[in-house]
């Protein structure tokens, strides 16, 4: 069966536990980082932060201003667009849920990144020898029979880790329990065919930053529509940046005609010695 982690966002308290716990677990360096207008932070996720807790102020159905946090990372699609356009087989989801990745086998396309409807996968620019870096799903403590290392970490209950079908029921069990307190939409159950990560919230999802118009259906055969015809296109730009050197480079080896011969000047009288 495969595992899943839901979210319920209004227990979320933003102590960044999880992103401790993340960094730690997977030995990722610290590095100076910034607050953003909303005091997230990092900013961004990147190729040493897999996790991070967005902040939001958010308007409540009364009228009145509310914070409001929620942890992103690597959604672990059920059937991962990252996966489907990965070349060599670098990107693969397991059985168990994790999505993982082989930097052995990575070539560095970074079609994954462009296939991801959620911008996870990320570049290690700055590195000599660069990888794509994402969540990992902590599949080796799943491996072992341990929750990921932020649920673990998680001191309100937050996060729950256990089956996703069991998870799917619990969130609608919660909605129809407290219909004042959620959303109707369990983020994540339908999104991109099905995500092992799924969410609840008190206020609509575009509000907490998260991408609302992605479709329902698994994102693999629309992706590689366009993704498999970046080759294509890359060979057709170098076939043509061959063909003009080749024009250009003829036209400055052909032999050019002998040059007129230049008439000797005239020499008046009053220039001769």
């Amino acid at each position: 069966m495969s595992k899943a982690v839901l979210i319920d966002t209004t227990k979320c308290i933003g102590c960044r536990g999880c992103q401790v716990a993340c960094k730690s677990w997977n030995d990722l360096k610290g590095y100076k980082t910034a607050f953003s207008e909303t005091w997230t932070n990092p900013v961004f996720l990147g190729n040493n932060d897999f996790t991070r807790v967005i902040f939001r102020e958010a308007t409540k159905p009364d009228g009145s201003l509310h914070w409001y946090f929620a942890k992103r990372q690597c959604m672990h699609c059920s059937d991962p667009a990252c996966a489907s356009v990965c070349p060599v087989g670098a990107m693969v989801k397991m059985p168990e849920g994790p999505v993982v990745y082989d930097d052995s086998k990575c070539i560095g396309c970074r079609y994954c990144m462009l296939a991801c409807p959620f911008g996870i996968p990320k570049f290690e620019w700055e590195a000599a020898l660069p990888l794509v870096r994402k969540c990992t799903f902590c599949a080796e403590r799943q491996a072992l029979g341990l929750a990921p290392a932020c649920v673990a970490t998680c001191p309100t209950g937050t996060l729950l880790f256990g089956e996703r079908d069991t998870l799917v029921q619990e969130a609608q069990r919660r909605i129809r329990g407290a219909p004042g307190k959620y959303v109707n939409h369990v983020y994540g159950q339908n999104e991109a065919g099905g995500t092992s990560w799924l969410y609840l919230a008190g206020v609509g999802f575009g509000e907490l930053g998260f991408n609302t118009q992605v479709p329902k259906e698994p994102l693999p055969p629309l992706t590689w529509n366009y993704i498999s015809h970046i080759p294509h296109v890359i060979a057709g730009v170098i076939a043509f940046g061959v063909g003009t050197w080749y024009v250009t480079r003829r036209q400055e080896l052909r032999p050019r005609p002998p040059a007129a011969p230049r008439p000797r000047p005239r020499v008046e009288k009053e220039d001769q010695p």
